[in-house]
C-alpha cells in the first residue's frame, strides 16, 4: 500500500525545503491519487504541493506513466507508423484554429494526425468544438480510435472517454484556482502510441521537462513550444521557444519571422466567431498571418511525422 502522507511530506515542505519524487515513486503515489477510494483532501494537497515546487521531468515520466495505468487498453496496438500526436488541451478565444487546418492537411497528404483534448474549457472553444464542424469523428476508445484513424486518418479522442480519472483531476482547476501537472501529462500522454508529437506549452519553463520527460518516455520525436494561448501551434513572429526532441537529443530551433502581423491580444467578442473562422480556414481564406502559420505547421507536421527538419530552421543542441 502506498505511504501518500510520507510523500506527501518530502515534496510539501515549501520551495526551499521541497523535494523531488523519484520516478518510480512520483508513478506509485499518482496511480493511487487516481484511484476512486483515493482521498481528495491528499490528491488537493498534492497537487498544489506539486505546482508551489514545480515538477522534475523525472516525476513527470512518472505521473504520465500513472495516467497511462488508467487509460482503458493503453498499449494494446501502435498507431500507424509516421502518425502525429496532437494534444489541444487549452482552448482558444483569441484566435482561429489554424494548427487544427494544419492537421487536416497533414491528413489529406498522408500524414495520420492523433487529436486528442478536453471537450469544453470555459471561456474557450475547444478543438472538439471546431472539428466536428469538419465532420471529424469522435471515438470513444482507443479501439475505436485506431480503427478510425486507419480508415479515416485522422481521429479525435477525448479524455472525458479514455481517461476519465485524469480528466476529473483536470477538472479541478477552477477549485483549485491554479492548473496542476496534470495539464501537462495530458499533454504528454500519447494515448495511441504515436512515432511524433507536437506539444505546445504555454509557461516557457516546461519546455525543458516536457522534452526531457520525452527523452525518459522513449517517445522517438516531438516538436516542444511556446503555442499560442497554450495550444499546439507555432507563431509566425515572436517564437520564443520551440525545442527538437529526437530520441535521446534535445535540440532549441528557431526560424526567421515571416512578418506578418503580430497574434491578436485580445479575446474575441463573440467565441463562435472563431468557428466561422475555422470553417473559411478550411475553404482557403487566410489572410497574411494565417498563411505564415499554417506554412510553419506544415513544416511542424513533416517533422513531427518523418523526422526531417526543414532546410530554414536554426538547431542547436542542448548542452
Amino acid at each position: 500500500m502506498t505511504d501518500i502522507a510520507s510523500l506527501l511530506h518530502r515534496v510539501a515542505r515549501g520551495r526551499h525545503g521541497a523535494g523531488n519524487l523519484n520516478r518510480a515513486e512520483a508513478r506509485q503515489v499518482f496511480a493511487a491519487l487516481l484511484a476512486p477510494q483515493a482521498d481528495p483532501l491528499q490528491l488537493g494537497a498534492f497537487l498544489i504541493a506539486q505546482r508551489m515546487k514545480g515538477e522534475s521531468a523525472a516525476e513527470l515520466a512518472g505521473f504520465v506513466e500513472a495516467a497511462r495505468e488508467y487509460t482503458e487498453d493503453y498499449g494494446q496496438g501502435a498507431a500507424p507508423q509516421r502518425a502525429v500526436d496532437l494534444p489541444c488541451y487549452a482552448g482558444k478565444r483569441r484566435a482561429a484554429h489554424v494548427h487544427l487546418v494544419a492537421a487536416i492537411r497533414a491528413r489529406d497528404a498522408g500524414i495520420p494526425v492523433v487529436v486528442h483534448g478536453a471537450g469544453s474549457v470555459a471561456g474557450r472553444i475547444t478543438a472538439w468544438e471546431v472539428l466536428q464542424t469538419a465532420d471529424i469523428r469522435r471515438a470513444r476508445s482507443l479501439a475505436e480510435g485506431m480503427s478510425v484513424l486507419q480508415g479515416e486518418g485522422i481521429v479525435y479522442l477525448d479524455m472525458a472517454d479514455i481517461c476519465p480519472a485524469l480528466m476529473q483531476v483536470l477538472s479541478l482547476r477552477p477549485r483549485l484556482g491554479v492548473r496542476s501537472f496534470a495539464n501537462t501529462v495530458a499533454r504528454l500522454l500519447n494515448p495511441l502510441g504515436c512515432d511524433g508529437q507536437l506539444n505546445g506549452f504555454f509557461h516557457t519553463p516546461y519546455g525543458r521537462y516536457m522534452g526531457e520527460t520525452n527523452i525518459l518516455l522513449r517517445q522517438p520525436r516531438s516538436l516542444i513550444f511556446r503555442g499560442a494561448e497554450g495550444e499546439p501551434e507555432l507563431y509566425a513572429d515572436r517564437q520564443r521557444v520551440m525545442l527538437l526532441q529526437q530520441g535521446n537529443a534535445l535540440s532549441e530551433a528557431g526560424f526567421d519571422e515571416a512578418g506578418a502581423s503580430c497574434y491578436p491580444r485580445q479575446p474575441v467578442d463573440d467565441l463562435n466567431a472563431l468557428r466561422i473562422r475555422f470553417i473559411r480556414l478550411l475553404q482557403g481564406e487566410a489572410d497574411g498571418r494565417e498563411q505564415a502559420v499554417l506554412a510553419r505547421m506544415q513544416q511542424a507536421f513533416r517533422f513531427a511525422s518523418t523526422g526531417l527538419i526543414p532546410d530554414d530552421w536554426r538547431v542547436k543542441l542542448v548542452d
